[in-house]
């Protein structure tokens, strides 16, 4: 890992967009281009196509919301501990949403932000993995992007549980200065990552899981059935309990409510 103090924080340079298709795409050509370093911010006013978690489309208002995509560069982190990365901006982003909107603010497995029963947030991380010698695989890079309802009070008819911070709390917030917040916080956390102290983020991902000792509905293919949501183990599995517990990676099962 590159010596902190040599490499940018997360949040500089922030470049501001006004409209693009989906920022992921925006940093991912701009990372092939050679244009884009760690901490590198590509914020945009409007997506025409944005990007959701499982081939989903991510919706928001124009001018309204957060829609950005940060550059990582993950260091000596190993490619197998990807889940640190992403449980490292799932407690980014629900500290930056619990400072305004309170402790019932939650994290919902895998990295989607939650405040009592409705989606505030999304997570979406990209990875560009390249094979070196012999063969083995290399983590150059991550894509961030991450989405979070802050201005919109009014949503698509097919969403079925959205909220945004102006409904929550009545006020209505500048996004590029929210955006810079949100971005000091997830410096200062993935600083900690790289100085081995995931233990930590770890723990508050665990405290403030989404339906954590409670019952959920899940999907597994075409089975539908009720669990207690028990954990998340260190790479990333949720663990469930109906009758017995088991361990599913992301992908694996569906949230049905």
């Amino acid at each position: 890992m590159p010596d902190p103090l040599s490499i940018k924080p997360i949040g500089l340079p922030l470049i501001e967009l006004q409209s693009i298709d989906s920022t992921n795409n925006y940093a991912r050509l701009q990372i092939h281009a050679g244009l884009a370093q760690h901490g590198t911010v590509y914020f945009t006013h409007e997506q025409t196509a944005g990007k959701g978690q499982r081939g989903k489309v991510w919706n928001s208002e124009k001018g309204l919301n957060i829609m950005m995509s940060i550059v990582i560069d993950p260091g000596s982190i190993a490619l197998s501990r990807q889940f640190q990365l992403s449980a490292c901006v799932a407690v980014s982003v629900f500290q930056f949403f619990r400072e305004y909107a309170g402790d019932e603010t939650k994290i919902k497995w895998p990295n989607d932000l939650y405040w009592q029963d409705r989606k505030a947030g999304g997570i979406l991380i990209e990875n560009i993995i390249r094979v070196v010698e012999a063969g083995q695989a290399n983590w150059d890079r991550s894509i961030v992007g991450i989405g979070i309802n802050i201005n919109q009070t009014q949503f698509p008819v097919f969403l079925s549980n959205p909220v945004s911070l102006k409904q929550i709390t009545g006020k209505t917030f500048d996004v590029i200065e929210s955006t810079k917040r949100l971005c000091g916080i997830l410096n200062s956390n993935f600083n900690k990552l790289t100085e081995g102290r995931f233990e930590d983020l770890y723990q508050e991902y665990l405290e403030h899981l989404y339906k954590k000792d409670q019952k959920a509905v899940f999907r597994k293919d075409s089975r539908v059935f009720e669990a207690t949501v028990r954990s998340v183990t260190k790479n990333g599995k949720l663990v469930i309990d109906h009758a017995f517990e088991e361990e599913f990676d992301f992908g694996e099962l569906e949230w049905v409510h």
